[in-house]
């Protein structure tokens, strides 16, 4: 059984930081791209970044310059490290495999139930 988790995120303070972990279960992903999003009540889900199978990076404008994906192939893991939260930063974050090795914009097969990030003050 194919299982992606999500942990890290919480309750914040605007200009703080989060590490959100990625952990993959009966699943490799090194040949994936790997997608975090978020969707927050009465907004799009929003792709906030992606890694390709090789490490190449994409970020939407949104958060370029304060967040940053990476993996860990040998752990199966994939990590969004979020700095400078906003209150619009406010979400439940999931991360996805790709349909691709790169970041083709498509969700793949495999998503997990989330973890959520709340940004007040």
């Amino acid at each position: 059984q194919v299982k992606l988790t999500e942990s890290g995120g919480g309750s914040v303070q605007p200009g703080e930081s989060l590490t959100l972990s990625c952990a993959a279960s009966g699943l490799r992903l090194d040949p994936f791209a790997m997608i975090w999003f978020r969707e927050a009540p009465g907004k799009e889900r929003e792709e906030v970044s992606c890694i390709s199978s090789r490490g190449i990076t994409e970020y939407a404008d949104s958060v370029k310059g304060r967040f940053t994906i990476s993996r860990d192939n040998t752990k199966n893991t994939v990590t969004l490290q979020i700095s400078s939260l906003r209150p619009e930063d406010t979400g439940n974050y999931f991360c996805a495999t790709d349909e691709e090795g790169y970041c083709s914009g498509y969700l793949g097969d495999y998503w997990g139930r989330g973890t959520q990030v709340t940004v007040s003050s």
